[in-house]
């Protein structure tokens, strides 16, 4: 197996693992199947089939990790926290920060 064909085999996999991670838990809602019932049926046969899907899980995890911290600080700095400055006001600036992302959350709901 060439390395292109792995690098489309690991995409395929990885995309395939998202949806099923999105589709599952509403199936399961709906029709009364459990995750797990779903899940081995279209389980991995080989080693090598499920140490790529566990390293998708990983990759997709820590992409969705990132992107929420991401977020996080975006919200943060849009209140007024600068992470880049040197300042000695450092804790009391990010609390301040944090109330005003907050009371706009809260004001949201």
């Amino acid at each position: 197996m060439t390395l292109l064909q792995t690098r489309k085999l690991l995409a395929l996999l990885a995309s395939g693992t998202l949806m099923l991670s999105s589709v599952v838990p509403a199936l399961a809602q709906s029709s009364g199947v459990s995750a797990t019932d779903t899940t081995s049926a279209s389980a991995p046969s080989t080693k090598a089939e499920q140490k790529a899907q566990q390293k998708a899980q990983r990759k997709a995890a820590r992409k969705a990790a990132r992107a929420k911290n991401t977020a996080e600080l975006k919200k943060l700095e849009s209140n007024g926290y600068q992470p880049s400055e040197n300042d000695s006001n450092y804790p009391q600036n990010l609390q301040n920060a944090e109330k005003k992302a907050n009371a706009g959350q809260a004001a949201s709901q």
